[in-house]
């Protein structure tokens, strides 16, 4: 139990309150981070850059594992625990009981991209707590020596289990979505189940995996779907899970904006768009920034003319009243299932010879941007990645103009990024000591068919795309987000054949900046020009590296599969 403290009113937006033990306060949310990472991004900004400097260039090559922790997926009792930790020691049992809910009958099995209990998302550490998350499932361990101290499972109807990117907070309380679409809350002191209410139509092909992110009294979420139904962003109250307010991504009825972009409101309606990651937060706009998912169908698109807005698209929506402030559309008219959907990050700083509030973006298709966060104006637009040829060039808004003879064709064309993309979900990081914007980057090529003769995989895509026809490699990139130019690249040992790069990644005060490789190593480098300094090999990092402080040592936290790792200083 730690010492329970007095919440300072800040303003109306940071309602929750301390409670004891295991609260949130939210004031944390919006201060450098240091002992805490209370949200998906650590804050609200999307850096992933942590204040904390225990940890440098001069000794992190000392940096040892301080323990590991095993949990265990589903409903079949005691999750597995170090059982007393230790250094890298790795114990079984601990006997907490598993509390189970849901509306399903039990677990799930296979299902598109697997999942199970490999741990994809940002793990949350509030008073020396770690909040964890898998598909269906989420723990509380304890972030000293990795011992679990409850298992929540959540029985499934079914549906698409390709992951889970972390949970939400506020107060004493713990939100999750699941892939059969509900949106749980649980106490974070027990794991209880508190309440769980339904987001999206199952029927209809959605699945949810995104974090949810908690703003004063709102709880935004957003789902997936690969079908071709709208996507949208919804509030939800904290409290009693009421909607309070959606968001579509795509018109949905005559005099919508952004209809004379499609077609017919039929198509738009059918549009796609899906919301699926975390976006960013600025408290004194009270704009939330994010991205929108590819149109549908993602390769035959022949019945969507027009730049399909607001797919692939960076908006920010007022968060009282889910209103849109602005938007800029990164891809116009996409065709090879590009999401928009990179967390975007809030940059204080000089552009052009004078300060300005900016939001940078590292998108899939392989162009970088910086807006005006306060008002959507576009500054700068660069290609990131060096084998990007799908575009012919910059219109006047300076969005990429796609080159129709890179379009799936039925004899295939030859066509760079892959589906995967550029980069991809897994979180950029941006360091204010250096001015540079880190990013996993893959430059690869495929073929994109528009017919797919095998109907399993066809996901309502209207074409193919065969992987595997020529990789150049895959990279750690940063980019100077002043000018867009690349400081520097450091190629993943081994990525020629299309691996690394898969973790995201996170940067320090201590000129560090950390990240998985494609042999399996955790990996810190220099954060000013990308000389590794530090590994550890713990097989294929499956999030993005965190840190914190407790009890006077700064812990580096990232999970492997099923299995956490967390090192420090002795």
């Amino acid at each position: 139990m730690t010492k329970i403290d007095k919440l300072i009113t800040i303003s109306l937006w940071l309602l929750p309150a301390i409670v004891a033990g295991q609260g949130l306060d939210s004031s944390l949310l919006t201060k450098p981070l240091t002992d805490s990472w209370p949200t998906y991004s650590g804050d609200y900004s999307g850096k992933r850059y942590s204040k904390l400097t225990q940890l440098n260039q001069s000794n992190v090559k000392n940096l040892t594992l301080a323990w590991t922790a095993r949990v265990t997926a589903g409903a079949g009792g005691a999750p597995s625990g170090p059982g007393g930790g230790g250094r890298g020691g790795r114990g079984f049992g601990g006997g907490e009981q598993t509390i189970v809910g849901g509306e399903g009958t039990g677990e799930a099995v296979g299902g598109f991209g697997g999942g199970g209990a490999n741990i994809k998302g940002s793990i949350l550490q509030v008073n020396g707590i770690l909040y964890v998350s898998a598909p269906d499932n989420a723990w509380a361990v304890d972030a000293r020596d990795g011992r679990v101290l409850w298992h929540y499972f959540w029985k499934t109807k079914g549906g698409t289990h390709i992951g889970n990117r972390g949970l939400g907070m506020w107060g004493n309380w713990l939100y999750m979505e699941t892939p059969d679409d509900y949106l749980v809350c649980l106490d974070a002191k027990t794991g209880k189940e508190r309440w769980h209410k339904v987001i999206s139509d199952f029927g209809e092909q959605y699945f949810s995996t995104m974090a949810p992110v908690v703003i004063g009294n709102h709880i935004l979420v957003g789902t997936g779907d690969d079908l071709d139904a709208p996507g949208f962003l919804q509030s939800f109250d904290p409290e009693t899970g009421d909607r309070q307010w959606i968001w579509y991504s795509v018109p949905m009825k005559k005099g919508d904006p952004g209809l004379e972009t499609w077609p017919s409101l039929d198509a738009a309606r059918h549009g796609g768009g899906q919301v699926w990651i975390p976006g960013a937060y600025d408290p004194e706009t009270h704009l939330y920034i994010f991205g929108t998912g590819n149109p549908t169908p993602a390769y035959t698109a022949g019945n969507r003319e027009g730049d399909n807005l607001f797919t692939c698209t960076l908006v920010a929506v007022n968060i009282d009243t889910g209103k849109m402030a602005w938007y800029y559309q990164t891809a116009p008219h996409d065709t090879h299932d590009w999401d928009a959907t990179q967390t975007p990050v809030l940059i204080d700083g000089e552009f052009n010879g004078r300060p300005r509030k900016l939001v940078a973006t590292a998108e899939r298709d392989g162009y970088f941007f910086v807006l005006d966060r306060t008002t959507g104006e576009h500054l700068l637009t660069t290609k990131f990645a060096f084998a990007a040829n799908w575009a012919k060039g910059l219109n006047d808004r300076g969005a990429p103009v796609r080159d129709p003879e890179k379009d799936s064709t039925v004899a295939g064309s030859l066509v760079s990024p892959t589906n995967g993309g550029s980069t991809n979900w897994p979180p950029p990081t941006y360091s204010p000591d250096t001015g540079l914007f880190y990013v996993p980057e893959h430059d690869g090529y495929a073929m994109y068919y528009l017919t797919e003769t095998d109907p399993r995989g066809a996901m309502g895509l209207g074409g193919k795309e065969e992987l595997g026809v020529g990789s150049l490699g895959s990279f750690l990139t940063a980019i100077d987000y002043k000018t867009g130019k690349i400081a520097w690249r450091h190629e993943y040992p081994g990525s020629g054949g299309g691996g690394g790069g898969s973790s995201g990644l996170l940067t320090t005060a201590g000129k560090l900046l950390f990240g998985g490789d494609a042999g399996g190593n955790l990996v810190a480098y220099d954060a000013t020009n990308g000389k590794p300094l530090w590994h550890s090999h713990i097989g294929q990092i499956s999030n993005a590296p965190e840190t914190y402080m407790l009890d006077g040592h700064q812990y580096l936290l990232t999970a492997a599969g099923d299995t956490l790792y967390a090192f420090t200083l002795y």
